[in-house]
């Protein structure tokens, strides 16, 4: 779900459900610590994050796709009934078909412009900066086609503090229920002004679990550094190759998906790999403004800069170190100052309760 497609809320309230499940950025929300994949860089200063669409550009690319031909059967439909009749239609069905023709042109219209505009001639990704520095996010929202160079893109920024709005948001899907991170900024009657998703999207209540190590991952950075937080599932990629794409497409059906699976979605996997090469391809990097990249120096002397020399990044290098023994298998990690439910999967279902552990514990 790109959130840069459709609306995220804006002009309403925040949904009942994502605020009585805020999240704190000053303690601990279970007891895993992990990455989930959405680690594109990270040092002292700062670490650079995907943003929720970013693992599923596909299928924004294939909704763009189809729309393109709605538009063109929409254009056929009008020449078929005015220009390749042998016999001229009466003025009442020219009419008739002349108001098809051009509600599927409008309808077909929009809905390409509005799938197509996230990831066709726009940003190849869109970076979210947490800076421990300045103690704020900074996320790319929107490619910048006219201004200074020194301006960059498009960027919103949300402060790290305890005022700041983070939530898990629920949306209920086809394929079940889907959880993401999302941020808010609401004005002085409490209603969106702005709203951007961070990290990726968890599908299905079990996968909660993994969110809420994210969540740690992100707190622990901001508030205590990158010294002790386990190595990143891998470093994401901001040059992606075909086989980067075929990856991204072929893990859209499942991590840990069998064979046999592997091999039913096999033709939509190449479909998929083949969009994604072609938005990414319109595309160009994402451009920091300067006044970002002045607060974002990294030390010359910082241990904690990576990806280094010798560090895989992207799914293709990252599997194959793997494989070889040089690079963690899932690292994962403990908090080592957690005083509430030990188990991780129980610690998540009460997560999805209308009462979660962090609003027990404050009150």
């Amino acid at each position: 779900m790109d959130e840069a497609a459709i609306s995220p809320g804006v002009g309403q309230p925040i949904p009942e459900w994502d605020l009585k499940h805020r999240l704190p950025t000053d303690r601990p929300v279970g007891p895993d610590l992990w990455d989930g994949g959405t680690i594109f860089r990270i040092n002292s200063t700062f670490m650079d994050v995907t943003e929720q669409p970013f693992m599923e550009r596909q299928w924004t690319a294939l909704a763009a796709f189809f729309s393109s031909w709605g538009v063109i059967a929409a254009v056929w439909f009008y020449l078929l009934t005015h220009e390749q009749l042998d016999t001229p239609l009466p003025t009442k069905w020219r009419i008739i078909f002349n108001l098809l023709a051009f509600a599927a042109l409008a309808g077909f219209g929009w809905l390409m412009f509005k799938t197509g505009r996230p990831v066709f001639f726009a940003l190849k990704n869109r970076p979210i900066r947490f800076n421990r520095v300045e103690k704020k996010l900074f996320a790319i929202r929107r490619r910048r086609f006219f201004g200074r160079q020194d301006e960059g893109d498009v960027v919103a920024e949300a402060a790290w503090n305890k005022d700041s709005i983070f939530c898990i948001h629920r949306e209920a899907t086809n394929f079940g229920r889907v959880y993401h991170i999302r941020h808010y900024k609401t004005d002085a009657a409490g209603n969106v002004v702005d709203a951007f998703s961070i990290g990726r999207e968890w599908t299905g209540d079990a996968n909660v679990r993994t969110l809420l190590a994210q969540w740690n991952y992100w707190c622990s950075y901001m508030n205590d550094g990158p010294a002790t937080l386990p190595k990143p599932m891998l470093f994401q990629t901001t040059h992606e190759t075909l086989r980067e794409s075929f990856f991204f497409s072929m893990y859209t059906f499942g991590f840990t998906a069998g064979g046999v699976v592997r091999m039913i979605t096999m033709p939509f996997t190449l479909l998929f790999a083949a969009l994604r090469s072609l938005s990414l391809a319109t595309c160009r990097e994402a451009v920091w403004p300067q006044s970002v990249l002045a607060v974002s120096a990294i030390r010359p002397d910082d241990a904690y800069v990576e990806p280094s020399n010798g560090t895989p990044v992207g799914w293709v290098q990252t599997i194959q170190a793997q494989q070889r023994g040089e690079y963690p298998d899932s690292p994962k990690g403990k908090v080592s100052n957690w005083t509430g439910e030990a188990d991780g999967v129980e610690n998540a279902k009460r997560w999805l309760s209308d009462e979660p552990p962090v609003q027990l514990a404050s009150a």
